[in-house]
């Protein structure tokens, strides 16, 4: 049976119809037997039919759209022990909730929700040792995770994921890979996490990076006293992290960070 389908522009819906890339993916995600994996947005299935056919234990899809029913419940029909959709917002559902618990994700991510969602999935699924997201995502949000010290580009997820292991841009992927295609380009990551896997749900390292880049242009230390720390106690901090009086947020480097917040933590108990 052929499906017909029209996209609503308020969901962000770009679906994948690039063979290359969905290979890429797959490659990348190195599945096993052992791995669960959690596929949000996917779509008309193209990259969850190789899922499937990968040595995977197990793959939980997160799907907004009632409307792709037609492609992913047969899906599901064919493979009701393995594989089990949810239908709903990805930024609403309790990803804890998933059972078994996915070590892997991989999504196409819609542009206007990748900061959120990645924040999300760090937050929910990072405690239970979560390993490796291979994600799909607009090139600028790539370059964001990516930014080394001392570049505009530098962000608090980006930051984060510094702490907690490592990004890769594995391919650059043009709009004409997509349907509709996208007006800008987009990139295949890979974001490993090998440590701090519990960074992203403390409340103290958030409370530490808003309060960093709540004005990107003052010192870091003026920001982290106008957010209550104090002047004094701020700059007591510095000095036992080792960090200049006039650095600002994005100048510091993942061991500056490290020390930071280890002083911070210090400085509350």
């Amino acid at each position: 049976m052929t499906h017909t389908f029209n996209n609503k522009i308020s969901l962000g819906q770009n679906f994948l119809n690039n063979p290359e890339v969905t290979r890429r993916c797959l490659k990348e995600a190195r599945l096993n037997s052992a791995d669960v994996v959690l596929e949000v947005g996917p779509g008309q299935g193209a990259l969850t039919r190789g899922l499937l056919q990968s040595p995977c234990r197990f793959v939980h899809a997160v799907e907004i759209d009632r409307r792709l029913a037609p492609w992913l419940e047969p899906l599901q029909a064919g493979q009701p022990g393995r594989f089990k959709i949810f239908w709903g917002d990805a930024l609403v559902a309790d990803l804890r909730r998933l059972l078994p618990p996915p070590n892997k994700v991989l999504a196409n991510i819609p542009y206007n929700i990748t900061t959120d969602l990645i924040w999300k999935i760090l937050v929910e699924l990072g405690p239970r040792r979560l390993e490796r997201l291979i994600l799909l995502v607009q090139k600028e949000a790539a370059d964001r995770l990516n930014a080394p010290p001392a570049t505009k580009e530098r962000s608090p997820l980006g930051i984060t994921l510094e702490q907690m292991g490592a990004v890769r841009t594995l391919m650059k992927v043009s709009p004409g890979s997509f349907n509709p295609p996208p007006k800008v380009w987009s990139a295949l990551i890979s974001i490993d996490l090998t440590k701090n896997f519990g960074l992203a749900a403390s409340p103290l390292w958030r409370r530490l990076l808003a309060a960093a880049f709540a004005q990107r242009r003052k010192k870091l230390v003026n920001n982290l006293a106008a957010a209550g720390c104090g002047k004094e106690r701020s700059a007591a901090i510095f000095a036992a992290a080792g960090i200049g009086l006039a650095a600002r947020a994005e100048e510091l480097t993942a061991p500056q960070w490290r020390a930071l917040f280890q002083e911070l933590a210090a400085a509350e108990n």
